[in-house]
């Protein structure tokens, strides 16, 4: 396999050029592709008074023509103006609303085919969220040490238009094999809706990586910030939107279709398998500066790993960021199947409506989202953090008590969304300002190891914990778990693991 060489004087000249589509309207001078050279070198610091906030230029930015000063560029606008980084964001948004609709797609399935009566469809349901959550404790690590040796933009390409074809041969494959009997009193069809589960996850190992990669390398170090507003919200928003809209959206599929297939449920698995394709055709468009030039061939993957965990638990910033990204995965992951359960017990609403809570968590995280990437660089990220872990844990045992009441219910939940935000971003921000590119791959790779257990577990045991010990004992768990890692990670896990040699 190909690997990026480790030196960062092994670039070609020709890949300082991919960030050019800024869209700054000024030539900075650099000292490496995207870095301005008179950037702070401190991302996490505070500021002081007369001091450059984090991600601007001192206050001014220089014109490399006439030396003209202007004011600090922030917010989202040189971000929205990155043509790379707004290819690398369409794509981002049809491949997770893909991953998440196609668990969706995966219940429909069973109800429709595996359901009996008398009987639920909660082992069905399990077996294909373990089949989900399997290769990300196998590959999660191993694809993220992968990705650094590839190019990034065919993996993603790639995984996205394989993903695009499992799904729309699924419906022929289940055709074939619905009269093949069993193996060990499984349906034979059942045990291929595995298999492509398998298959369709062990691909998002590899997507999720080589996408947090590629966002350093198509974006300045100082609006890292703001393009990680866009791309954090848009991977929480992904679990509340994707589970909430997934099941109207197949019906509608479904219908559209029926002049064509007779009714027999094609749509939905087209739909699917087009999100993923048109995120793969999105995402050719997109040039990263990268040069096969600069990869060689060698290969040590477990020492390669080894490196990646010594990595991040050497550096405080990093492990402490991945460890309130995996609590924020997991209170959000949890939520979507808990909504389900709170929309139940609200008189105002019906078990079928808990998209609408979800909604109003997706709005609250839009807000945040909008406040991190406009104000967020004049303030130190673990500070943020401490006050959204904080927040989301009052917001949640403010949600155990008001459980059956629809206003303050809502409210609580644009409430977690907002503090979620400045959570995400701030901490995804910080794992790649402190992350050399050489080192992007395995830390990447591990966290999204990580993050997609933090998003499947709870996914499978939240409901179970539900109906064990009631819903605002959950809640009031969750909130003491957040509060608890919030203030751990400013306390306790802010120690550097490194030896005194530093190795």
């Amino acid at each position: 396999m190909l690997r990026e060489s480790d030196s960062s004087t092994s670039k070609s000249s020709s890949g300082s050029d991919h960030r050019s589509d800024a869209g700054l309207g000024t030539n900075l001078v650099t000292d490496k592709p995207g870095r301005s050279a008179v950037e702070p070198s401190e991302p996490d610091a505070p500021s002081e008074p007369g001091s450059a906030s984090p991600g601007t230029v001192d206050n001014a930015e220089v014109n490399g023509l006439g030396g003209q000063i202007s004011g600090p560029i922030t917010g989202f606008w040189p971000v929205l103006q990155n043509r790379n980084f707004l290819i690398l964001w369409g794509g981002q948004v049809f491949s997770q609303l893909a991953d998440k609709v196609y668990l969706v797609l995966m219940i429909a399935i069973i109800a429709s085919q595996y359901d009996t009566p008398g009987q639920t469809i909660s082992g069905w349901v399990s077996a294909v969220m373990i089949a989900f959550t399997i290769p990300a404790v196998l590959f999660g690590s191993l694809a993220g040490v992968y990705v650094g040796r590839w190019l990034k933009q065919p993996v993603l390409v790639l995984t996205n238009v394989l993903r695009g074809a499992l799904v729309l041969l699924l419906p022929l494959g289940l055709w074939l094999t619905q009269d093949l009997g069993s193996v060990a009193g499984i349906p034979l069809s059942f045990c291929l809706l595995l298999v492509i589960t398998f298959l369709v996850s062990t691909l998002t190992q590899f997507f999720a990586p080589a996408e947090q990669s590629v966002i350093p390398l198509i974006v300045e170090d100082r609006h890292l910030l703001s393009a990680n507003s866009l791309y954090t919200t848009t991977m929480m928003a992904s679990v509340i939107i994707g589970f909430a809209v997934g099941e109207p959206l197949l019906a509608i599929a479904d219908q559209l279709l029926v002049p064509f297939d007779g009714g027999t449920g094609l749509g939905k698995d087209l739909l699917v398998g087009l999100g993923y394709g048109l995120a793969g055709m999105i995402l050719t468009t997109m040039g990263t500066g990268e040069s096969a030039k600069n990869l060689t061939q060698d290969s040590h993957l477990w020492s390669d790993i080894k490196d990646g965990l010594r990595y991040i638990q050497q550096r405080p910033p990093i492990r402490n960021a991945i460890i309130q990204l995996v609590l924020l995965f997991s209170v959000f992951a949890a939520l979507a199947v808990l909504a389900v359960r709170i929309a139940e017990v609200i008189p105002a609403l019906k078990s079928s409506q808990f998209g609408v809570l979800l909604a109003a968590g997706g709005v609250g995280m839009g807000v945040g989202a909008t406040l991190i990437g406009q104000l967020g660089h004049r303030f130190a990220r673990r500070h943020l953090s401490l006050v959204g872990l904080l927040g989301m844990g009052v917001a949640l045992g403010g949600l155990s008590l008001t459980i059956h009441s629809l206003w303050p219910t809502l409210a609580l939940m644009a409430m977690l969304g907002v503090f979620a935000a400045s959570v995400g971003i701030p901490m995804q921000t910080t794992v790649q300002e402190h992350t050399p590119e050489e080192m992007r791959g395995k830390v990447f790779g591990l966290q999204n190891n990580l993050v997609n257990i933090a998003l499947s577990l709870p996914l499978a045991f939240a409901g179970v914990a539900e109906a064990l010990v009631g819903l605002r004992s959950v809640l009031l768990s969750l909130a003491a778990i957040v509060i608890l890692g919030g203030l751990l990670t400013q306390t306790v896990f802010t120690v550097s693991a490194e030896t005194p040699s530093g190795s």
